[in-house]
């Protein structure tokens, strides 16, 4: 069982190397534990230092193309180094390597395939900026209702895959990855866990993607609507689609009922198109539904072929 514990940084300099050192090198369960780190084009030495503090592969984008694109070449670089299981940890130190076992010990237990760190659990994250705790929190409450799975914590980068589930993600894009990654794994019915786990927030340091609230949330629902879109497009059109239908015949019914007490339209013309409106709208949205639908059936059909291609590709 080989065990690939991977490092994304971006100008890490200053605490990298004291990550890797804390690394365990014999972690029950793994036969052989080999650190990777994904450089996206730090300018601060972050790749000599990850080199020199031991690290056995580091990989370098030749800029700074963000932490979707930078976990896309950590799980293409994880599995051709013949990776059975894959964590990411952050390179700043603020998760404890210790926990790794917790992390992973679901995915040996064949209980879980991708396996995420809780910060707000058992153990409450330390100086967590209030509103990443918030809005991290509201947006899994909805997610998790939506998609009918309980999810504990959407955003946290300290995960473990197992090697199939490298295989079967559909990898996001370049702004973030965490939120699409449970939302996919949730849509492909892979096995999806959380490990209370201890993390301290650094009082100086500034977010890599939190550069803006605004822009965060943002560009944040963004991905998670397209994300919940395509897994589960029935519900997401089909829903608000139904709902508009039958608001619309209560109308028609609330008119019909006077209507027929003294045979006159005019004071229910606002009512009539209000109904009309809303029953078209709904119509729509149910076609737009099973439309939806199609195209997921033929997605998933891609992504199955594309699976087959990723395991003969990195077939070990």
């Amino acid at each position: 069982m080989k065990l690939v514990v991977n490092l994304p940084a971006y100008n890490e300099a200053e605490r990298i190397g004291k990550t890797i050192k804390k690394i365990p090198r014999q972690i029950e369960g793994a036969d052989e534990v080999f650190i990777q780190v994904i450089d996206d084009g730090s300018k601060d030495g972050t790749a000599e230092i990850a080199k020199q503090a031991g690290a056995d592969f580091v990989y370098s984008h030749n800029m700074n193309r963000g932490i979707g694109i930078t976990f896309r070449t950590a799980v293409g670089k994880a599995l051709r180094n013949g990776a059975d299981l894959m964590v990411n940890i952050d390179a700043d130190g603020q998760f404890d390597p210790n926990d790794i076992l917790k992390i992973i010990k679901p995915i040996l237990n064949k209980e879980a395939d991708l396996v995420s760190a809780d910060r707000f659990g058992k153990h409450r994250a330390k100086n967590i900026p209030w509103t990443k705790k918030f809005l991290n929190k509201l947006a899994a409450s909805l997610i998790g209702k939506f998609l009918n799975s309980k999810i504990n914590d959407l955003t946290c980068g300290f995960r473990a895959y197992s090697r199939d589930t490298l295989l079967r993600l559909t990898l996001p894009g370049n702004f973030t990855y965490t939120q699409e990654v449970i939302i996919d794994a949730v849509g492909k019915n892979l096995k999806v866990a959380f490990v209370p786990v201890e993390v301290t927030y650094f009082a100086e340091r500034n977010s890599r993607v939190v550069r803006s609230v605004y822009k965060y949330v943002n560009n944040s629902a963004r991905i998670i609507l397209k994300a919940v879109r395509d897994v589960r497009p029935m519900k997401f059109f089909g829903a608000p689609g139904l709902f508009l239908i039958g608001v619309s015949a209560l109308l028609f019914t609330y008119f019909f009922w006077n209507y027929f007490q003294d045979f006159k339209i005019s004071p229910f013309r606002n009512l009539i198109l209000l109904g009309v409106t809303l029953l078209l709208v709904g119509i729509q949205l149910i076609i737009f539904a099973f439309i939806a639908d199609m195209v997921k059936n033929t997605r998933r059909i891609t992504e199955d072929q594309m699976y087959l291609l990723r395991k003969q590709k990195y077939k070990k």
